[in-house]
């Protein structure tokens, strides 16, 4: 899926001048990164507001076009006031091709009902972790990783090292660990095996 996000070169800069683009509709950020000095910019907040809604926005290479000039961008780090639907600032990071990028990538589980764990033994699938970090070039960037769970059966898991990636996709590993990502557990047994995720 490709996503194009629309901005311009911000002039002022401070708390009150956020304040009156926020008032405005637009949305103040800043991109960084690459060879390029930051540049701060403002965009345009309601078409941002959906962006943000779609899961694929936060893990997809973003074409953002600052005064006609096109640069492909990761999506960053963003503040949304507390309880108002409203963006209050958003960080894109500038992608090098030659450079592999760093970023967590959303898991897609699949066949959950169809395993023999679920689907003959009334087991329940319990969802550990719903991301998984990675790193690869921006080319074999996934928008989402599939974890197939058809072959299942009750206390079987699938731990992080398990995990079927894309050509050109690794793993990013914090010493020794290999955290469970999904497990299938008995009826009544769903907070026992969340209990032993956590401690794990």
């Amino acid at each position: 899926m490709q996503f194009e996000v629309i901005a311009s070169k911000r002039e002022l800069q401070g708390s009150s001048a956020s304040r009156r683009l926020r008032r405005a509709g637009t949305v103040p950020g800043i991109v960084y990164g690459g060879n390029a000095a930051p540049t701060v910019i403002e965009t345009n907040h309601n078409d941002l507001l959906l962006k943000l809604k779609k899961e694929a926005f936060h893990s997809s290479i973003i074409n953002l076009v600052i005064d006609g000039k096109k640069e492909q961008v990761l999506l960053r780090d963003y503040q949304t006031h507390a309880y108002k639907p409203l963006v209050l600032h958003i960080d894109f990071q500038r992608v090098d091709a030659t450079h592999e990028l760093h970023i967590k990538v959303p898991l897609h589980f699949v066949n959950e009902e169809a395993g023999p764990g679920v689907k003959l033994n009334g087991g329940l699938v319990n969802h550990v972790i719903t991301e998984l970090e990675i790193h690869c070039l921006a080319k074999d960037l996934p928008e989402f990783v599939e974890v197939d769970l058809g072959a299942l059966n009750v206390g079987d898991n699938i731990h992080a090292s398990q995990v079927k990636l894309p050509k050109g996709v690794k793993l990013v590993q914090h010493g020794s660990e290999d955290p469970i990502v999904v497990s299938i557990v008995g009826k009544g047994g769903a907070q026992a095996a969340e209990g032993a995720a956590a401690a794990e």
